[in-house]
């Protein structure tokens, strides 16, 4: 008989659960129950976490256990293999496909009983529950310690660095946490950026004076953004919080916490989930900070409201909706991409766009001098010299191997959807066993039912996804793309956004040379695809 022993240890995990006393007591119980005619393979996963199956040694024990390498798993407990549920549910499926028999020590488990099945389904609630609420007691502190008005970390804001200071806690301990401590040059700036735009108005041209006048963000460059500047006047870390302070913010939904006095500022927490998305306003929190604040507060609201009324304002900005070249056409005089903005009308009434140079448009024209291109005019330069270039077949095929695929995105996308709903059944069911244990064999019925329909449409999905990475290579349907990219540009057949695709797969850049009236474009691998 061939045994696999899987043992892992976290960084965190007591001595007691050594990889080698998990590996010597599941040693010990396999030969007191078979005697010591074994054969043994181990697999140890030393400094790694159960929440997920990205392990070295774990990924070759499945490996192994394709290959008939082994007759049973067994584990000191249960929570070595995975603390996820999902991923402890498709084990067990694959294991049974195998006819691998799983063993776990601790709870005294065996998947050759339908109840053996069951327990360990509700085992597995109980270990991703064990996890999701420590992450949840971590979450809760770090709001608590919030609500303190200390910097929890990231990248402070302008004006302000960490500085660490020691403290007592009730029972005479002494502890050290993070508060903001000001960098009066940078505060400088800041005071600067409220008034300019008490005087502008405008986030635009508060930004384009800023690069005018070379003043230096954060990290110590010259180009500023409209969204550093917005971030920079909306954010109450700045503000002598009052009672209007904290009246305007409780009104914007978020939960306010501190006696204002008209000295601190405040600090927001709790304002993302992950790097980009943003809660609701209403999971926010807005704390009296430990620093000083240095607006007064009948300036920043004076602020909010202008921003607030301006925002109800459509912006002048030009669509890229209808431009091909937008993400590819780079400023020759300075590397800046460029943008889109509104023209006039033209002699017949019809909307005139152009790209100009983005650093351009920030400085109020400034610190670039590039001229604007009308954008039909300078799509059609590089339409015709497109169509007067000779592609090496090979490598263009090779780049328009993913547009070609993205008629399956929708296909995946749906099972990938459907494998998400059978999946929260089984982990219903097994909620529902874990209250009904007498009615194990039914549910672990419908629950291996459910595993196997997942495993067939992973199955399908893994064929659409080869499928999609298979290209038919041969002269005529080279012959065949290669004619379609010099129609695309002169027919309708093919919508604006798939045009913009088919360039983004062979185009690299283009440069706009205003000065000289030069388009230049730079494909992908251009030695490869010219000859």
């Amino acid at each position: 008989m061939k045994v696999a022993i899987y043992s892992r240890k976290s960084k965190f995990t007591v001595k007691g659960d050594s990889i080698e006393n998990q590996v010597e007591m599941c040693k010990n119980h396999i030969i007191n129950r078979i005697g010591k005619n074994v054969d043994f393979l181990v697999y140890n996963d030393d400094g790694f976490s159960g929440k997920n199956l990205h392990r070295p040694k774990f990924q070759k024990m499945l490996i192994d256990a394709k290959a008939k390498k082994f007759d049973t798993l067994i584990c000191y407990r249960l929570d070595r293999v995975s603390r996820n549920i999902a991923d402890f549910s498709n084990l067990i499926n694959t294991l049974q496909n195998l006819n691998i028999n799983f063993i776990s020590i601790k709870e005294q488990f065996d998947t050759s009983t339908p109840m053996g099945r069951a327990m360990m389904y509700i085992a597995s609630i109980f270990a991703q529950l064990e996890r999701e609420t420590i992450a949840e007691r971590v979450s809760d502190n770090m709001l608590e310690m919030a609500k303190s008005g200390r910097w929890l970390g990231g990248q402070t804001p302008l004006g302000f660095k960490s500085k660490p200071i020691l403290y007592f806690d009730y029972e005479n301990h002494e502890k050290k946490m993070f508060v903001l401590s000001p960098i009066e040059e940078e505060l400088t700036v800041v005071k600067l950026i409220y008034k300019s735009y008490l005087k502008f108005q405008s986030i635009s041209k508060v930004t384009k004076y800023l690069i005018q006048n070379s003043i230096k963000t954060k990290k110590g460059n010259l180009i500023w953004s409209k969204r550093s500047v917005k971030d920079i006047l909306n954010n109450p870390v700045y503000v002598r919080a009052d009672e209007n302070v904290m009246n305007f913010l409780s009104n914007k939904g978020i939960n306010v916490i501190g006696i204002p006095d008209n000295k601190h500022a405040i600090l927001t927490y709790n304002k993302k989930k992950g790097i980009k998305k943003f809660r609701q306003t209403n999971e926010w929190i807005a704390s009296i900070s430990k620093h000083t604040g240095i607006i007064n507060s009948k300036t920043w609201l004076k602020v909010q409201k202008i921003m607030i009324k301006n925002k109800s304002r459509a912006p002048r900005i030009g669509s890229t909706q209808n431009a091909l070249l937008t993400g590819l056409l780079i400023c020759k005089q300075c590397g800046n991409p460029m943008k889109i903005i509104h023209g006039p009308l033209d002699k017949e009434g019809k909307k005139l766009f152009y790209y100009k140079c983005s650093l351009k448009e920030k400085s109020g024209n400034s610190k670039c001098c590039n001229s604007n291109i009308r954008t039909d005019e300078i799509e059609s330069v590089v339409i015709q010299k497109l169509h007067s270039i000779s592609i090496n077949k090979d490598i263009l095929l090779n780049s328009l191997k993913s547009f070609r695929n993205l008629d399956k995105n929708t296909e995946i996308q749906n099972i990938k959807k459907i494998v998400k709903h059978k999946q929260d059944k089984i982990d219903n069911l097994i909620k529902f066993l874990s209250l009904s244990p007498s009615i194990s064999e039914n549910v672990v019925h419908e629950i291996e039912i459910l595993n196997k329909d997942i495993k067939e449409l992973n199955l399908k999905l893994e064929k659409i996804i080869k499928t999609k990475a298979d290209f038919v290579d041969n002269e005529e349907v080279s012959n065949l793309i290669l004619e379609s990219l010099k129609r695309v540009y002169i027919n309708n057949f093919f919508s604006i956004e798939e045009k913009k695709l088919i360039l983004q797969k062979i185009v690299d850049y283009i440069t706009w040379d205003g000065d000289n009236g030069i388009v230049d474009i730079h494909l992908i691998n251009e030695a490869s695809f010219l000859h």
